[in-house]
């Protein structure tokens, strides 16, 4: 009786798995005129957001998450790109439609909505100074001060779905905040954001373009990052050369969008340049992987980790849980994401970020019984083990579902590929790289 029950259980699970969900044949392409469509998910993101900075709207935002969740999973998961370098922006919709999902569950499930640090309720500040005729302490109203006055509502809504650090928000407390190295001048601050901008589209343009440069892996269709035709060494550098160029490539574009819209948001919305710290800080000179993932790696993604898997392993069993819930949870979120791109479902991503759980306590285990933390060189080294011997499976999973081949930069606005490439193949007669590598081994 009770298999199958469970026998009916998972079919129906399944079926409305599908129903938002369909399988890789059955979606639907994009043409110009039904792009409109991928836009209509944020209208509900943006009504959630206005509720969560409303008090008295704890049941409304309850009754709203699974529309939220099923506008975003079943837009973004239906309609597909179909031309193979265009792939990766199926992969770019799978994170935003997490994205979305975890931001509406963190909206929904706070009774009291979100509230800033020096809040009581959305929107009203703890002010022991103010009094009321009667005498009595009360709370003072914030407004907020956007440049349309009729838009606050707007404006409410978007401060809080784009505050993914969390800074100044209750749910950000204990955030590490990277030290700003540039001048807060405000021309000062422009101009050298302007010139990290310019410097991480150079640089990830350069390994974005030499990726492509290495057959299969720069394909649409991917490949290996493991050429079994290479000797062994010259294998695995290759491989670790593909795997540290992708994961710069991540912290370039982290930093050039950030840059982006630090500078709008700066130049054209008057924020304060001190609103706007780095979002990255020195990740390649981590030395422990404590440092790594608390402090040095962006912090973006945290609260959307924390929803998806840190919430749930709190609960189970305390700070144990939740560390190994937040990395569970980061793993299902990228994994998910590239399960878009219509290549089937892999474990090994999930597995590497579950990974870090383990290894984290090993750090713990090693300061207890030998009463000296993890640093220096010899805990750099170990987090360069950690993280580009033991994530090389992980590159390769991305590589072999055609990350490396898709259309991340046209052409035409790629310096790299207009200039430094073709000068290149030049000097090596139209050679491709593991032509030349073979050819010299």
């Amino acid at each position: 009786m009770w298999f199958s029950v469970y026998l009916k259980c998972r079919c129906i699970v399944y079926d409305v798995f599908r129903a938002l969900v369909p399988e890789p044949h059955e979606r639907i392409s994009i043409t110009g005129i039904n792009t409109l469509y991928l836009l209509f998910p944020l209208l509900p993101l943006i009504y959630m957001g206005y509720l969560a900075r409303r008090p008295d709207t704890y049941t409304m935002r309850l009754l709203l998450l699974p529309l939220v969740i099923a506008f975003a999973v079943g837009v973004y998961f239906r309609f597909m790109w179909t031309e193979p370098q265009h792939n990766i922006y199926n992969w770019g919709q799978g994170l935003l439609a997490e994205a979305i999902s975890a931001k509406a569950i963190d909206f929904a499930w706070r009774k009291e909505g979100m509230l800033k640090i020096d809040e009581v309720r959305p929107g009203v500040a703890r002010n022991s100074d103010a009094v009321k005729a009667n005498g009595d302490a009360h709370a003072k109203p914030v407004t907020s001060d956007p440049a349309i006055p009729t838009l606050a509502w707007l404006y409410d809504a978007l401060e809080v779905i784009l505050s993914n650090r969390g800074l100044g928000w209750k749910f950000g407390i204990g955030i590490h905040v990277p030290r700003e190295e540039k001048s807060l001048e405000r021309n000062s601050f422009l101009f050298a954001t302007l010139i990290s901008f310019i410097g991480n589209y150079m640089i990830f343009d350069f390994l974005e373009s030499f990726i492509k440069l290495v057959p299969d892996v720069g394909s649409p269709h991917g490949g290996t990052i493991f050429k079994a035709e290479l000797p062994f060494f010259y294998r695995y550098a290759l491989s670790t050369a593909i795997h540290v160029a992708t994961g710069s490539c991540i912290l370039a574009a982290f930093t050039l969008f950030y840059d982006l819209i630090t500078i709008f948001a700066v130049l054209l919305l008057g924020n304060s340049p001190s609103a706007w710290p780095p979002v990255l800080d020195h990740p390649w000179q981590s030395d422990s992987l404590h440092t790594f993932w608390s402090k040095r790696w962006h912090q973006i993604l945290r609260q959307i980790f924390f929803v998806f898997g840190g919430f749930f392993g709190k609960i189970i069993a305390g700070k144990f849980g939740m560390l190994f819930g937040t990395f569970i949870g980061s793993g299902l979120y990228h994994e998910f994401a590239a399960y878009a791109l219509g290549r089937g479902f892999d474990t090994v991503v999930p597995l590497f970020f579950a990974l870090q759980a383990p290894l984290l306590l090993c750090e713990k285990v090693w300061y207890k019984y030998t009463g000296y933390r993890v640093g220096g060189l010899y805990g750099r080294l170990w987090v360069y083990f950690c993280i580009i011997i033991l994530g090389q499976p992980l590159s390769n999973s991305w590589h072999r579902r055609g990350l490396g081949g898709g259309l991340m930069l046209p052409p035409s606005l790629s310096p790299a590929r207009q200039l430094i490439i073709p000068f290149m193949r030049h000097l090596l007669n139209g050679t491709d790289v593991l032509e030349f590598i073979v050819r010299f081994t």
